[in-house]
């Protein structure tokens, strides 16, 4: 498995697993009252933070795990990640038009921030998606 491949994938779980945890304590600490009155910010901020770090430890990891194959990057690695980045902006612009439209609706800031949350998560993830299914079953 080629050292870019790695990356993706543990990109890939990383997002889902810290978007997990969020939504699980977010709504633990709800306990019956409206979503939108549940502090959030701070549950986010670290398991966006845990995400960074964890992603950064990864590639360490991958690098190490791939340097008897080298970390070469070829013209092959670079397309499928220009591709897997192109494909994952989509949800970016999404979760930026639909944070500006609830902005102007007035929605409470709990909605707004976890649009632009999710979002980023589904970025990360169909990005890195696209970048294994590529490197599965080549890049047209």
């Amino acid at each position: 498995m080629a050292f870019e491949e790695k990356r993706a994938w543990s990109m890939a779980i990383i997002a889902v697993v810290g978007y997990a945890v969020y939504v699980l304590v977010i709504l633990g600490r709800a306990a019956g009252r409206p979503l939108a009155e549940v502090p959030y910010a701070s549950t986010a901020l670290w398991t966006i933070g845990i995400g960074i770090v964890a992603g950064i430890l990864s590639g360490i990891w991958a690098g190490i795990a791939s340097r008897e194959e080298g970390l070469q990057v070829d013209e092959r690695d670079r397309e499928i990640g220009r591709f897997g980045e192109y494909v994952g902006q989509s949800f970016v612009v999404i979760g930026g038009v639909s944070a500006m439209v609830l902005a102007m609706a007035e929605v409470a800031h709990f909605w707004i921030a976890n649009v632009l949350y999710l979002c980023f998560v589904l970025s990360a993830v169909l990005g890195s998606v696209t970048k294994i299914v590529a490197y599965r079953r080549g890049l047209q």
